[in-house]
């Protein structure tokens, strides 16, 4: 229905924000005329779905205002662990209708929730080798309850619902459309980090291969500055949001402690990642490190200036940490193009290696060592969750060429340098805006720069139009 409008708007409802994309077509292409975020209304939302129907309208409603959005067609996406299961499934070859038969059996059995009355859908993902004896296809499932008040919320705000999606096929559309110049013929690991939780998803190209989702967000790095600080929710944001970020020295480390990668042993090929256990343990022969990477002094053969004090935690003499990128070690990744350029770095034209070297070593700013050791287990959670995904997908004979990073809690300052030296896979920004055309016009650029990662959704969402 909604692939017959030249205009719709995309909108993703999440636990802390309401994101909002007006998306029309201009010939054949893409033009985004609207963008907006408005805050969540607190307790409308949470991980497992929607629950204040009348908030959530109420707000979006104020945000389309505000943004300027006037189509009156909206495609929106239904997330949460209990309103939602999205699996990709390898059937055999099948014609039309006996892949409906199929999947009427597949729905049926695989129905998550209390609730037994249920809508689903499911597509045959394509892409794979007509030859093959085996099919690819993704099926969605969704208690009626959980639909119905999604547009209720739609209502509320004076919009009409063309279509619900879920969010690992709105991402898809996203990627095909911004990046299918440089990442049709990758494996892409897609970790889109809300408030309270984040989506893992395998992507082959634009081809969704393996949807995952676990109950970790960027809530979780809030709340741990705050307990350190001891200071409310709303100053921890702010302050993760404006100082907090991940030290040289602790990239350098969590590349030194990752040990390689791949290792997974003891009867970790029979944990599914992907499956239902949100909560599954690690698996036995986990390569996670424990620990996280702390900063330490800059000798690690030599007690801290005060032997009184702890090597590790708030009471550290951080005036002894050095930068590890000082000799710019060649197994970690380096960003050149942002690096300071030191000009003590200059090399000589003669270089006597039994001089000693007097160059001062480099000291990171007490307070982000600080914020960092006091979100750092909650990052290496993280790192888990996405190293177990990856395990997991290489075991069963695949490989991930690159890790892209969207979403409102990906904001925090080293994180992709920082996946890029724990994973061993480069890791990056994404930029759902990328290749679209903008004609924004209630919107100030520095919002767009600042906010342009929290839009993947609500982007592959308005992109329905263009796609079957």
């Amino acid at each position: 229905m909604a692939k017959k409008l030249n205009s719709v708007l995309g909108i993703d409802i999440g636990s802390q924000r309401i994101k909002v994309c007006e998306v029309k077509t201009q010939g054949r292409e893409p033009v985004i005329t609207a963008l907006g975020i408005i805050d969540t209304p607190d307790g409308a939302v949470d991980h497992t779905g929607v629950y204040n129907s009348d908030a959530v309208g109420s707000a979006l409603k104020q945000l389309l205002s505000e943004s300027g959005a006037t189509t009156s067609n909206a495609v929106v996406t239904i997330a949460g662990q209990a309103s939602v299961l999205v699996r990709t499934l390898e059937v055999p070859r099948m014609n039309d209708a006996e892949l409906k038969e199929h999947m009427l059996w597949e729905i049926t059995r695989n129905i998550p929730f209390a609730e037994s009355e249920v809508m689903s859908d499911y597509k045959p993902l394509g892409g794979d080798d007509p030859n093959s004896p085996n099919m690819d296809v993704v099926m969605a499932i969704a208690p009626n309850s959980a639909v119905d008040t999604i547009m209720s919320c739609l209502k509320r705000a004076g919009r009409t619902t063309s279509a619900i999606d879920v969010e690992p096929l709105s991402i898809a559309r996203s990627i095909q459309t911004s990046y299918g110049d440089v990442l049709s013929d990758k494996t892409i690991c897609m970790v889109e980090m809300g408030f309270k939780t984040t989506s893992i998803n395998i992507y082959k190209g634009s081809k969704l291969l393996m949807p995952r989702q676990v109950p970790l967000g960027g809530e979780m790095f809030t709340k741990a500055i705050a307990d350190a600080m001891a200071t409310s929710m709303n100053e921890a944001e702010a302050v993760k949001i404006s100082r907090a970020e991940i030290p040289a020295s602790a990239i350098a480390g969590a590349g030194q402690q990752a040990g390689g990668f791949g290792g997974f042993g003891g009867d970790f090929p029979n944990y599914n990642p992907f499956g239902d256990d949100y909560a599954a343990p690690a698996y036995s022969g986990d390569t996670t490190v424990s620990t996280p990477p702390l900063v330490e002094p800059a000798n690690p053969f030599e007690s801290p200036a005060d032997p009184t004090q702890s090597t590790y935690g708030a009471a550290t003499d951080f005036s002894h940490v050095s930068d590890p990128y000082g000799s710019e070690p060649t197994d970690v990744p380096v960003d050149h193009d942002h690096a300071q350029e030191d000009p003590s770095s200059a090399v000589p034209s003669y270089t006597d290696p039994y001089a000693t070297d007097h160059t001062p070593a480099v000291v990171e700013d007490q307070e982000v060592l600080r914020l960092y050791n006091s979100f750092a287990p909650v990052l290496e959670e993280l790192i888990s969750e996405v190293r177990r995904s990856i395990d997991y997908y290489r075991s069963r004979g695949g490989e991930v060429d690159i890790i892209e990073l969207s979403g409102g809690g990906t904001r925090l300052k080293g994180l992709a340098q920082y996946i890029t030296s724990a994973i061993g896979v480069q890791c990056d920004l994404y930029d759902p805006l990328r290749g679209l055309n903008l004609n924004v016009r209630k919107v100030p650029p520095a919002f767009i720069e600042e906010h342009r990662q929290e839009f993947a959704v609500a982007v592959g969402n308005g992109l329905h139009i263009f796609f079957d």
